[in-house]
């Protein structure tokens, strides 16, 4: 989601949470802090400060405010340019690996190449993308092997990425790896392999901040 939509999404719920009567405040603190949690991440002030806010010992009025109060400051760190503070290093990283997805996209879409070949594209802009993660948080891999499974592993022991995360990570290491030892039949589903492409597509929005 680009800058200006965040924007536009936050504002709406500032509205909705001071002129709508008939939004109850646990649905306005629920929408705000999944909308927080994904887009300002789970790590950051605005996210940690709307998780202590309880609406239980609170009254509906105090808890808009302070919800709104966040998704203001939300707003004013996404205008003053500081949501995308990743380095320009890094974003190029970003931007290669990208490219190569959209290599995997039209390979997949070609009924003339088999889906091992953008698999192992897929796969391999996967690696990449947390080999860079990894430099970039300083993590130590220790004694690792660097691969797919021990980046992951790593970035899970510093809480970068979620569970869910981490077993949708190795799922796609595996596709990966029938597809490099030549193991067709594990990588002969061209939808099994698309949704592996939406999948990696999404994470890497969802944690390189990529534009939608």
């Amino acid at each position: 989601m680009k800058p200006e939509d965040l924007v536009n999404q936050a504002n709406r719920m500032i509205s909705n949470a001071v002129n709508s009567k008939h939004l109850g405040a646990l649905s306005v603190l629920a929408e705000a802090k999944e909308f927080l949690r994904v887009y300002a991440g789970e790590k950051s002030s605005f996210y940690k400060q709307i998780n202590q806010i309880d609406a239980i010992k609170m009254v509906d009025s105090g808890v808009k405010s302070s919800v709104c109060h966040i998704l203001d400051a939300f707003v004013r760190y996404i205008k003053n340019g500081l949501l995308e503070g990743m380095s320009i290093q890094r974003q190029a990283q970003i931007d290669v690996v990208s490219d190569i997805l959209s290599q995997a996209t039209n390979l997949l879409a070609s009924n003339d190449v088999h889906p091992a070949a953008p698999t192992v594209l897929i796969g391999a802009s996967l690696e990449e993308f947390l080999r860079n993660w990894i430099e970039e948080a300083d993590i130590n891999l220790g004694t690792k092997k660097p691969s797919i499974e021990a980046f992951a592993n790593a970035l899970r022991e510093v809480e970068l990425i979620t569970k869910q995360d981490s077993k949708d990570i190795t799922s796609w290491g595996g596709l990966r790896n029938h597809a490099a030892h030549g193991e067709w039949d594990e990588v002969q589903d061209r939808q099994r392999i698309n949704l592996m492409l939406e999948g990696v597509n999404l994470f890497m929005r969802k944690y390189g901040k990529l534009s939608a």
